[in-house]
């Protein structure tokens, strides 16, 4: 049997009610319709359930560091689809978010969210809400399936014609959940190098390296949750850069982001630790 929206809702205000009424965490981290749009809030009564809802997705893991540092003591209680529970486990692992102060209710996302984000886990590793749905391989997405079937030079051309639209607002950069540096490299005066900083001040569309340097650095740790792709205005397509680079990631090395706090990231680890497999 299929559950309503409805039906839902009011189950994820049943679970989020009993954690606060045995006070098992301090306030439950939501969104609250607010005049017909969804709004981030801080639930701390049952009371205030009542104006819980579901809808849009958000960026939740920068807000909850945000919550839990201005929160002396007790624990979250936070609702996580699967890209939000993989985001916190990698900021845990970056020392950003303590998830022992967490306490997971888990979401799954809906099939249509699943291929928007090319998401091979839409779901958390426990699902309190809500029927698992199977994950989008990369075969799945007639847009990268078609692009992979090129040559590296079809390849390139494709995204040097993507990358002349970019107005370099650093809103994927701003919208990603596991971008956490306090000072950029993407983003002069830092760092000041001799011979330069890393990307030319003033230049727009910015150079290819603007963006590749930045999927080398997200590569270990992208969760698949499309934020990069909804935020930028200039509609690039930056889920099919980072889909295929999480692939190869897992082929290589047997490795997927945001699956195990203890898990260290082969590129930050050696050959000797982390070989490669194929």
């Amino acid at each position: 049997m299929i559950e309503t929206h409805e039906h839902l809702v009011q189950k994820v205000r049943e679970i989020a009610g009993r954690l606060l009424l045995d006070g098992k965490v301090a306030g439950v981290l939501g969104l609250r319709s607010d005049h017909g749009h969804g709004a981030t809030y801080l639930f701390t009564t049952m009371y205030d359930l009542e104006a819980l809802v579901l809808e849009p997705r958000y960026v939740l893991a920068p807000i909850c560091r945000t919550i839990l540092s201005g929160l002396p003591e007790g624990r979250l209680g936070v609702f996580v689809r699967g890209c939000d529970e993989r985001a916190l486990i990698e900021m845990a692992k970056l020392e950003q978010v303590d998830l022992d102060r967490l306490v997971f209710i888990g979401l799954v996302c809906s099939e249509t969210q699943a291929r928007e984000c090319v998401c091979a886990r839409p779901y958390p590793c426990r699902i309190d809400v809500g029927e698992g749905v199977g994950g989008v391989a990369l075969a799945d997405d007639e847009r990268v399936r078609r692009l992979l079937e090129q040559d590296v030079e079809e390849r390139l051309a494709f995204w040097r014609q993507e990358f002349a639209r970019c107005i370099k607002c650093y809103g994927c950069r701003n919208a990603c959940p596991v971008c956490i540096c306090d000072e950029c490299i993407l983003e002069p005066p830092f760092p000041s190098p001799p011979l330069g900083g890393w990307v030319e001040r003033g230049q727009i569309p910015p150079e290819l390296p603007f963006h590749l340097i930045r999927a080398y650095y997200i590569a270990d740790k992208c969760v698949s949750c499309g934020a990069c792709e909804a935020a930028c205005p200039m509609k690039i397509p930056l889920t099919m850069l980072y889909a295929p680079l999480r692939k190869r990631l897992g082929e290589l090395f047997d490795y997927e982001p945001g699956l195990d706090v203890t898990q260290k990231s082969p590129l930050t680890t050696t050959l000797e630790e982390t070989p490669l497999h194929g």
